[in-house]
């Protein structure tokens, strides 16, 4: 955590209770910064489940969960497979005020999920494999 030099300095030049105190200090600010690493670092990351979008009649009121990760085997809707997959990003839940039909994204890196925007026509989708991130 810290070396012998600060410790030996702290109790000499402050009481018992104040170097605690600082030790307790440090010792929160060294867990905030591996908490913010760990989770900056880990982004949970989608892979493409299709070069094309879904087109769906989807009905009013009902709640749907948009498969996120792209390894759901009942495309574009989710069926649990994220759970077995540490790093995959979880469903999108979602529900439509009326009835009507819609273009889900298929290749999972839309930038208004769930509904397709045209990423998937873009270069580094089209060259990428199905089945892996492109990112």
């Amino acid at each position: 955590m810290y070396g012998l030099g600060v410790r030996s300095v702290c109790l000499q030049t402050l009481s018992l209770q104040v170097c605690l105190t600082l030790r307790d200090h440090w010792i929160q600010f060294w867990k905030l910064r591996s908490h913010r690493y760990y989770t900056a670092n880990t982004s949970k990351k989608a892979v493409i489940a299709a070069k094309h979008p879904f087109e769906a009649e989807l009905q009013a009121a009902k709640v749907y969960s948009w498969c996120a990760c792209g390894h759901s085997k009942k495309q574009p809707f989710c069926d649990g497979s994220h759970r077995s997959i540490p790093s995959a990003p979880t469903p999108l839940t979602f529900k439509l005020q009326e009835a009507k039909k819609v273009w889900l994204c298929g290749c999972k890196h839309s930038k208004s999920p769930p509904y397709c925007d045209g990423t998937h026509k873009e270069s580094w989708i089209q060259q990428a494999d199905v089945l892996t991130s492109p990112l």
